[in-house]
């Protein structure tokens, strides 16, 4: 059996699951969907709790991001092929999606690079993003719009970009010095309303 029967076969063992367990394919479809919104909205806290390795966390996995999709554009035009939905018949289809070549998995470049990147920095209980990432390629696959091997691919892009990142960017001072003057600024733009909040108080 060759690789590409054996992606279409591994593709059928999951994708088939939506058929014969189809009360869970609504949490596939919010899992394959929504959860993109949900990594936006944990992006802007974490960044936001204004703690200095908490935003290097983000820049590292931002610049993962585009450097592992730059790479999976790249294998893309080396190997291509189009949605499971478009190439095979009796696929259980559960979202829209436009047919393009969808090798690499952007949605698992996407989720890996950040959710790698978390818990390279901090470890623990972190890597419960990690887990998260893998359901949503898993469900990119139940859904029927990737097969297995462009989940694979878009993972592995995006570890060994995120460990790459990891071990070289917090030591560049360059990173350093936009983060601090970053800081910096942000501190002069708030420190108005941080006194106003302050004088509001002495009047109560």
């Amino acid at each position: 059996m060759n690789f590409l029967e054996e992606n279409i076969n591994l593709f059928r063992m999951v994708n088939d699951l939506g058929k014969q367990y189809p009360y869970l394919n609504p949490t596939m479809v919010f899992i394959a969907e929504f959860t993109v919104y949900f990594l936006v909205l944990g992006v802007i806290f974490i960044w936001f709790t204004r703690n200095k390795q908490s935003r290097m966390m983000i820049v590292c996995a931002t610049i993962t991001f585009v450097f592992a999709e730059i790479i999976g554009k790249i294998a893309g035009k080396f190997h291509s092929n189009n949605q499971p939905f478009a190439e095979l018949a009796n696929v259980n289809k559960l979202i829209e999606k436009a047919v393009d070549n969808s090798f690499p998995s952007d949605h698992t470049i996407l989720f890996f690079s950040f959710c790698v990147s978390f818990w390279l920095f901090r470890k623990g209980w972190w890597f419960l993003w990690v887990i998260l990432a893998s359901l949503v390629g898993i469900s990119r696959i139940w859904v029927g719009v990737h097969y297995p091997a462009d989940i694979l691919v878009g993972a592995i892009i995006s570890i060994i970009s995120s460990s790459i990142v990891y071990l070289v960017v917090p030591k560049l001072s360059l990173i350093q010095k936009l983060l601090g003057g970053y800081a910096k600024c942000e501190k002069l733009l708030l420190s108005p309303l941080t006194k106003s909040k302050g004088n509001r108080s002495k009047n109560y």
